[in-house]
């Protein structure tokens, strides 16, 4: 199978081939896709999905890692069928050639563009302000609910930076605010 992209580029909408070409090729990614066209999902993991109580997505490169797995053939909808909590992880930082000054909110819109609306419950966005969000900062370690449009997942933001490397998620932050948002969400707490 091959990851394909839809780049807007100058000279109009190229379709380019290799996930290091589209990162590369510059321009606006418009849409991914896979070849062939339909590439069935492994059965076992649709059973996982379904039997599962939190799913979770990313972090990873929005356009080249996480939406490759996310548009396999039956994959959304099995998302959508699932009773479980399915959360979306954002870069702390902006990547090069795929999310170039994206905000929480186009990450969201770039995930629904691909699989539709239900799919995912909450977005989970860093809080430092050293990174372009268009929700309000939080302080470090607070998570904050943020407002969104009727039937679209919910922003959710925590400081997840890792100080020594600012441009990645510290897994102990990120493990703590997942689970935290987890509890929140299904227990109320």
């Amino acid at each position: 199978m091959t990851l394909c992209a839809e780049v807007r580029s100058d000279s109009g909408l190229e379709q380019i081939e290799g996930e290091s070409n589209i990162t590369h090729f510059g321009g606006t990614i418009e849409r991914v896709f896979l070849k062939p066209d339909r590439v069935r999902a492994y059965p076992e993991t649709i059973h996982a999905i379904l039997d599962a109580d939190l799913i979770r997505a990313g972090p990873g490169s929005l356009y080249t890692s996480v939406l490759p797995n996310l548009v396999i053939d039956s994959m959304p909808e099995a998302l959508r069928a699932s009773r479980a909590i399915k959360m979306y992880v954002c870069n702390v930082a902006t990547q090069r050639g795929e999310t170039d000054g994206y905000t929480a909110h186009d990450h969201v819109r770039a995930l629904e563009k691909h699989i539709g609306t239900g799919a995912i419950d909450v977005v989970l966005a860093n809080s430092r302000v050293n990174v372009r969000w268009d929700n309000a900062p939080a302080g470090v370690g607070e998570i904050v609910r943020t407002t969104t449009l009727a039937g679209a997942p919910r922003i959710m933001t925590a400081d997840v930076i890792d100080v020594a490397c600012p441009w990645r998620h510290d897994s102990n932050k990120l493990a703590q605010a997942v689970m935290h948002i987890y509890q929140e969400i299904r227990w109320g707490e």
